[in-house]
């Protein structure tokens, strides 16, 4: 299988290099490959990108730390395409995960096999500041999870994305925007989706997924389109702020976290009920300094699975919220200090313990998000007692 993957992307490869007519930008963060038809009909950049990670672990005995643990691993490697075809009113995105953590999870729900595709989306501006999304990819969700893992401002996304986000999934959207003033800017954004997550192929087990997220930017854009970043790295010459609110109605859900987590498999099926996930959250930049905000709110009809007999099956949604605080700022050599603040809270029926974590960070920009080094340290605690100490770093390096 991997000799067929291999084989396909040079063949893609070569077949780009061989039809293309012109040459563009190849300046290193702008693309491996990027290339345009000699009649402008459609265009494409290639863009593959590695993550590394090296991780150590300390956990609380109840009297001391333990030894530490450590790991290494390629925490993310992509290939990522884009482009236009037939029309610049017309693009695409592809990108395909090839590390462990991206292709995991493979079910009888996507034939046992590994799920390559994150995204694989078509996106028509078909009418003035209205545009059309069909295809899979991130649903307008909390502002961390729509931040590319590529523009972070440290090692990873925090708890509250981890347990309430939203994700990917394959269906349609409809974006628009509009200028209430010459400054005053709100966007619009409806999802309508499957409901399952990424890759699924076989079925649709519930009922379908609707997201809808509205978007205030009262001081205008910001400048490079900067929003969907963490860090001030453009150094925002005014301030700018974006206010977001998303609203998600899974109906029907049949996994403990709506379109992610585990099935919930009964005696007979597989159980569903209504999932209601919120989020409030903010992105503010002024002059190298950056912060970011976010509240989350799930709940069930039903949280709790239950056999035909009504006997509990063992799995229950995760009910809950979560609060999470991010600032950093950005020396003028390249260097940002970062820190963050989240907090878990889980209703009692999920059975799952309060969590706060600390996490302090160290990066340092080389050309940007496309080739940095970065390290951070948390601690966490659970009810309020000592739990673990992390330490992280890694770097960046995207084509």
């Amino acid at each position: 299988m991997k000799y067929c993957h291999l084989a396909l992307f040079i063949t893609l490869v070569s077949f780009v290099q061989t039809h293309a007519q012109d040459t563009t930008e190849t300046k290193f963060g702008k693309g491996l490959i990027n290339l345009v038809a000699k009649d402008s009909s459609w265009s494409v950049k290639f863009a593959p990108r590695i993550q590394f990670r090296a991780v150590s672990n300390w956990d609380y005995n109840g009297t001391s730390y333990n030894k530490p643990e450590h790991n290494f691993l390629i925490r993310r490697a992509r290939l990522k395409f884009g482009g236009f075809a037939y029309s610049p009113k017309l693009t695409y995105k592809i990108e395909l995960g090839l590390s462990n953590r991206d292709v995991s999870g493979a079910s009888a729900f996507n034939r046992n096999t590994p799920r390559i595709i994150l995204d694989a989306v078509l996106k028509w501006n078909f009418y003035e500041n209205f545009e059309l999304w069909v295809g899979q990819t991130k649903l307008p969700g909390n502002v961390e999870r729509v931040v590319s893992s590529a523009n972070l401002q440290l090692i990873d996304r925090s708890l509250l994305n981890s347990r309430f986000n939203i994700d990917r999934d394959v269906g349609f959207q409809l974006r628009h925007y509009d200028y209430l003033s010459e400054t005053f800017i709100i966007r619009e954004k409806i999802a309508v989706s499957q409901g399952e997550g990424r890759n699924v192929t076989e079925g649709n087990l519930g009922g379908h997924q609707y997201t809808g997220r509205i978007e205030v930017l009262p001081f205008g854009n910001f400048e490079g389109n900067d929003e969907y970043t963490q860090s001030d790295l453009k150094r925002q010459s005014t301030p700018k702020l974006m206010l977001g609110i998303t609203y998600d109605y899974n109906n029907n859900a049949v996994k403990t976290r709506s379109n992610l987590g585990s099935y919930m498999e009964t005696d007979n099926g597989f159980f569903e009920t209504d999932i209601y996930t919120l989020f409030v959250d903010a992105m503010f930049k002024y002059k190298g300094f950056s912060f970011m905000g976010e509240y989350a709110n799930r709940k069930a009809k039903d949280p709790i699975a239950l056999n035909s007999d009504g006997s509990p099956t063992g799995d229950v949604v995760e009910e809950g919220s979560a609060i999470n605080l991010q600032a950093g700022y950005l020396l003028r050599s390249n260097y940002e200090v970062a820190a963050r603040f989240t907090t878990l809270d889980f209703d009692a029926l999920t059975m799952k313990e309060a969590q706060n974590q600390y996490t302090v960070g160290v990066s340092k920009y080389l050309v940007g998000h496309k080739l940095k080094v970065q390290s951070d340290f948390s601690y966490n605690t659970v009810e309020n007692k000592k739990d673990e100490l992390a330490f992280r770093m890694g770097f960046e390096l995207h084509f």
